[in-house]
């Protein structure tokens, strides 16, 4: 369930979380930065991945999509087992409050809900750097290229599901409603954000209402 402890801000406010004036600032981020920074970066890696030789078109197209698989599952992966994981020291609770709990209770907060580049950029060298020395520069361009498609595709429908009502597309309302399901009905369900593949294959799809009734029921005839 999600957490009885929290008090869940449903207003478009951004809480001040640091002193330092500089640091506050690094931590607001306007949700097409992740558009400038790295588009044109997509960009030219695809031109780089038309230079080799070994890469034909169909080739460069199935590693793309590769990369944006992969990124559905490192998005899950970092949202379930990072941003979920629940510290027993001070210094952590501290940590994972900054790093994800605040987003919990200020949902709406308008200029939190893009990953700040002072975290994205250097996570983004290091997915390269990873993807360069064990699948080779020709094999990295376009899978990385994908990869980071997808990051960009998950803070812009992150950011949406929060601030857009989506009614007029019947794919994203139902991508918002099922954000939203992991925000104010369960949170420890729910962790694709852009994407519910890997909550059906890991099995933590958000039960639907009903059948959370039911399944209370059944605990309170056995109880």
């Amino acid at each position: 369930m999600a957490n009885p402890k929290r008090k869940i801000v449903n207003k478009k406010v951004t809480p001040r979380m640091f002193s330092p004036e500089l640091i506050e600032m690094l931590s607001h981020v306007h949700p097409v930065t992740p558009m400038v920074i790295y588009l044109p970066i997509i960009g030219y890696l695809m031109y780089i991945a038309t230079q080799f030789e070994t890469l034909t078109a169909t080739s460069i197209t199935l590693l793309f999509l590769g990369g944006i698989l992969f990124w559905t599952f490192i998005e899950y992966v970092i949202h379930r087992y990072v941003f979920h994981y629940e510290p027993k020291t001070y210094i952590g609770k501290q940590i994972h409050f900054l790093s994800h709990g605040v987003h919990h209770d200020y949902p709406r907060d308008p200029k939190r809900l893009v990953m700040p580049p002072v975290v994205s950029i250097p996570l983004a060298v290091f997915f390269y750097v990873l993807f360069y020395f064990t699948l080779g520069e020709a094999v990295t361009a376009p899978f990385f290229s994908g990869f980071v498609f997808g990051y960009v595709c998950y803070d812009m429908i992150h950011y949406a599901t929060h601030h857009f009502s989506l009614r007029d597309n019947k794919l994203f309302l139902w991508l918002k409603q099922y954000h939203l399901r992991h925000h104010y009905q369960d949170e420890h369900y729910g962790y694709g954000v852009s994407s519910p593949l890997w909550d059906v294959v890991l099995r933590t799809t958000p039960p639907k209402i009903e059948d959370k009734e039911k399944r209370g029921k059944k605990l309170e005839v056995s109880g």
